[in-house]
């Protein structure tokens, strides 16, 4: 699921990418059995193109892996956490469309 600019994050990689981005990291928890999330997949791609040198974009399978979602009380999909300095920021819960995503991350950087 992860493309050019958008990483695969896992349970075991999850606390090495926070600690190493230097910028803040913008993660998508999806399944592939998620509607919404299949229909967000084409915006975050977008937004991690528009934002590829502000933010560190990465998805996170919540089937794949439980540890870091219910750490997050990540409880309904898709939701995309906004972690500035390895702590949480912000979270948008359910689909969003470009312009709203974009200004989701505007807000928070």
């Amino acid at each position: 699921m992860a493309s050019k600019n958008v990483i695969e994050i896992k349970d075991d990689n999850f606390q090495q990418v926070l600690s190493e981005s230097k910028i803040p990291v913008l993660i998508d928890f999806w399944a592939d059995w998620c509607g919404p999330c299949k229909m967000i997949a084409p915006v975050v791609e977008a937004i991690a193109e528009k934002f590829k040198d502000k933010i560190l974009v990465g998805k996170m399978n919540v089937d794949t892996n439980q540890t870091v979602p219910g750490r997050y009380q990540v409880i309904s999909i898709p939701t995309i956490v906004f972690f500035k300095d390895g702590e949480e920021v912000e979270r948008s819960v359910g689909f969003k469309d470009a312009d709203e995503l974009s200004s989701f991350i505007k807000e928070n950087l």
